[in-house]
């Protein structure tokens, strides 16, 4: 990826203030240069025009200094705000936004979870070639859906950069769980390193950013608990897999800070109420490689939306949300105190946080960290886990998602997969690594149902995605098999018949969470009750895992297909979907 020269992640606070004079006085003297200290943080509406048939955005993208926390970065800004500004548009209207890009580089705007034509998908080398330096490109669509979305980059790895912010679509009738007040609440990673560097370390080392590494007072603690021999064969295991236990996220606070609305912890940024009130919030995961685990101490959250669709609500005391997903949460405060929005690192290594207050000068204090997970064995489907290719028969039996085989064939990953997993279960009533262990209440896909049923429909056929990867040489393949011939390659389209329904069974060889994101048609979650089956655009797939989504094909052209951690999208699990 390009850099710009001009402005390093370095800068020191003199030669901000030095750049941040010389940009005011460029803007007195009337030049079209942006005045540095016009950088805005947090949440800020866009400013749009609305007509009687559409609504009307303009968007520019540039390359700022900006302080985060107490510490200068160099971001990508949109209209001057980093995070980019709340778009809100309107069921029933077009949205007509123009993005103009002054970045050296080039750019593009994706729209994340939206259903519109595949030519405003904004995904360069599947849809359109971008948007070059200077130039502009205006997107035109009709909003035919409600709920809680965002939008980012679709080019290299500008998304790390800050390139991102949420969206909104509202419709002419009252929410089926109405609230009083709402806030948006965007969750992201942030680096000082430039994201081309962060991919160099882990195509290096893949660990280069895991600071939990087990040590020998843990070696000894497993021999207390486990015994001698049980510990030595565990560790053997491990070490014939060139894995480890705490590989849990690629990314971890080692360089990344996590970040609300754009503000570190630190910061504190405060969302307000009013006791009694029901305050719905709209929690969004724009982070390039980050699952966090929400929560807030002291109060419960009614779940209503999944990925901007209406669900029958749920109360849990804590979710986790994949990289890519959005949640609604209805929570009613009684107490005229701070409350911690506390978005965890799944790894444990650092935290988001936010205070929702009934002041501004007041603020909650975040809990403790709890101690970072340790992946066992079983997690890993070690019953049925080879590190060679397997030939025979693999049988996957029914579980809480329904009777999903996996086919008879000889896998052809080779050095692609570090392991391979020939009796992947359905986890759908799991909450995930961490979770769920210390009597709090925690959200699983099982627990989701759709606010209204639709038509039950068997799949006309049965793709198989098969998630692989090799940590040591960071290399990540989406293998689709459908019932006659394997493919992997981007090159290699994933043909959908318009009309037909496909039942896609993802199967996760590797060690780690997959969010796999379809672009353009829902992914209905099998999850137990077909006629209930929510709608997703963001599946997570855990290591091991088989899990089963129905997709109608009902929209035509090329559609990006690919996993949204950001790192594993760039170096090979990217597939592109044609339906014709």
């Amino acid at each position: 990826m390009a850099k710009d020269k001009d402005m390093k992640p370095g800068i020191s606070r003199r030669t901000f203030l030095k750049g941040a004079a010389a940009g005011c006085a460029a803007c007195l003297l009337g030049s079209a240069l942006p005045c540095l200290a016009s950088v805005r943080k947090g949440i800020i509406p866009a400013r749009g025009q609305e007509t009687k048939d559409a609504i009307h955005y303009e968007l520019v993208i540039r390359r700022q200094p900006v302080f985060v926390g107490n510490r200068l970065g160099n971001a990508i800004t949109i209209n001057d705000s980093f995070p980019g500004p709340l778009i809100r548009l309107k069921t029933g209207k077009d949205a007509v936004i123009r993005v103009r890009n002054e970045l050296p580089e080039s750019t593009s705007v994706h729209w994340h979870g939206i259903i519109l034509p595949y030519e405003m998908d904004g995904v360069p080398g599947v849809v359109f070639p971008g948007i070059e330096p200077g130039q502009s490109f205006t997107y035109r669509f009709p909003v035919r859906q409600t709920g809680t979305y965002w939008y980012h980059s679709h080019t290299g790895l500008q998304e790390q950069l800050g390139h991102y912010g949420p969206l909104v679509c509202q419709g002419d009738e009252p929410e089926p769980q109405p609230c009083d007040r709402e806030h948006v609440l965007l969750l992201s990673d942030w680096t000082f390193e430039e994201p081309a560097d962060v991919l160099m370390h882990l195509k290096k080392w893949e660990g280069y950013y895991n600071y939990q590494r087990r040590t020998m007072p843990d070696l000894f603690r497993d021999i207390a608990s486990q015994g001698f021999l049980k510990t030595l064969e565990n560790r053997a295991m491990w070490a014939r897999m060139r894995m480890n236990p705490t590989d849990i996220a690629d990314v971890t606070a080692a360089t990344y800070t996590y970040l609300v609305n754009g503000l570190t912890p630190g910061e504190n940024h405060v969302l307000l109420f009013k006791p009694g009130e029901r305050v719905r919030l709209r929690i969004i995961n724009a982070s390039a490689a980050t699952y966090f685990d929400f929560r807030i101490p002291g109060l419960k959250m009614t779940i209503v939306q999944a990925d901007g669709q209406d669900v029958r609500p749920v109360a849990v005391d804590e979710f986790r949300i994949a990289v890519a997903e959005t949640y609604d949460v209805i929570v009613q405060p009684e107490k005229e105190r701070a409350y911690a929005l506390f978005a965890e690192a799944m790894d444990r290594s650092g935290f988001a946080c936010a205070s929702l207050s009934p002041s501004a000068g007041e603020r909650a204090r975040p809990p403790s960290r709890r101690p970072p997970p340790v992946r066992g064995m079983e997690a890993m489907g070690m019953a049925g886990m080879k590190m060679t290719r397997e030939d025979g028969s693999v049988h996957a039996g029914k579980g809480p998602c329904g009777h999903c085989p996996v086919s008879h064939h000889d896998y052809p990953f080779g050095p692609d997969a570090a392991m391979i997993v020939t009796d992947p279960a359905c986890m759908v009533n799991r909450p995930g690594l961490g979770l769920g262990e210390s009597g709090r209440r925690v959200l699983t896909y099982a627990d989701l149902r759709a606010l209204e049923p639709c038509p039950r429909k068997e799949p006309d056929r049965i793709l198989e995605i098969h998630l692989t990867g090799n940590m040591e040489r960071y290399i990540w393949k989406m293998w689709a098999w459908d019932g006659t011939s394997w493919s992997s390659r981007f090159e290699d389209l994933i043909d959908f018949r318009s009309g037909e329904r496909i039942r896609l069974v993802f199967i996760n060889h590797t060690m780690m969470d997959h969010p796999i994101h379809l672009h353009g048609m829902w992914m209905e979650l099998q999850n137990g009750d077909e006629c209930l089956s929510p709608r997703k655009h963001t599946v997570n797939i855990k290591p091991s895992e088989r899990l089963c989504v129905d997709v109608n094909a009902d929209a035509l052209g090329n559609w990006a297909f690919h996993c949204h951690i950001l790192y594993h999208m760039h170096t090979g699990m990217f597939r592109v979907v044609r339906t014709c």
